[in-house]
């Protein structure tokens, strides 16, 4: 079960809603493009959203055009790649903060594929991830074959971010809690306490800068982090948000 010590501020005209998404919100699927959104999310965030006054954000390593397509038809305020992309309203336009990985560095990780079946590449644009889901056995060799590639690049200035059987490299000049930084100081954000919710090593930095906001954390599955609650699946992070919805005070309140 979850363990979240605290309620959530019933007046969510104070708070700004943060959410990761694979792993947080959504489950995981043996694919990126097999990951499906549940009935009743959709309605949940669009109410959270509403009851905000626009502040809920989805902050996520995927790019800001995947985010779209798999909320389609939504569209929220996101930051996308680790912090690469981000975007202060649903309407609003992107905020490119990095330059991507060089195509020379994207092909020679691209090469990993052939280490093992079942390992996919995912360009982002400004990064590139290799999910190894459907070949958990292959992870020290795909680990130890970017390590290398990577450093054969120093020019990229690449991060290697390892994840739930997924390693991302990206831009090592952005990450997702500057990019969070950055969104808090753009209206609806601006004043608000954020409420961020995330489950892997790349939500590390924005745990890192919530308490400066004056806000909350919390964990998804087996992450240990310095939080101030946790929740053991997906699913009960859907149930906790469905019931803050349909409770709390906001900008309809």
């Amino acid at each position: 079960m979850a363990v979240v010590p605290t309620p959530l501020a019933s007046d969510l005209r104070r708070c700004a809603i943060l959410l990761d998404i694979d792993g947080t919100i959504l489950d995981f699927a043996p694919s990126p493009r097999q990951v499906s959104v549940p009935a009743g999310l959709q309605q949940t965030l669009t109410r959270l959203q509403t009851l905000t006054g626009g502040a809920l954000a989805l902050v996520s390593g995927r790019s800001l055009g995947d985010i779209d397509l798999i909320f389609s038809p939504l569209r929220f305020a996101a930051i996308g790649v680790h912090g690469a992309e981000m975007r202060t309203r649903g309407d609003a336009p992107v905020q490119t903060r990095t330059v991507p990985l060089s195509d020379d560095l994207k092909r020679a990780l691209a090469k990993v594929a052939a280490l093992a079946p079942g390992i996919l590449v995912e360009d982002k644009g400004y990064s590139l991830a290799l999910h190894y889901r459907q070949s958990p056995a292959s992870e020290p060799s795909v680990l130890g074959a970017v390590r290398t590639i990577c450093a054969g690049f120093p020019q990229d200035a690449a991060e290697i971010l390892p994840g739930k059987f997924v390693v991302d490299i990206k831009p090592a000049a952005i990450n997702k809690g500057d990019a969070v930084r950055a969104l808090m100081q753009f209206p609806p954000f601006a004043g608000r306490h954020p409420i961020f919710i995330g489950d892997d090593l790349t939500d590390l930095s924005v745990f890192d800068i919530v308490p400066q906001f004056g806000g909350r954390a919390y964990s998804v599955g087996g992450l240990t982090a310095d939080v101030d609650g946790h929740f053991d699946t997906p699913e009960i992070v859907r149930s906790w948000l469905a019931r803050i919805a349909a409770e709390g005070l906001g900008a309809t309140g």
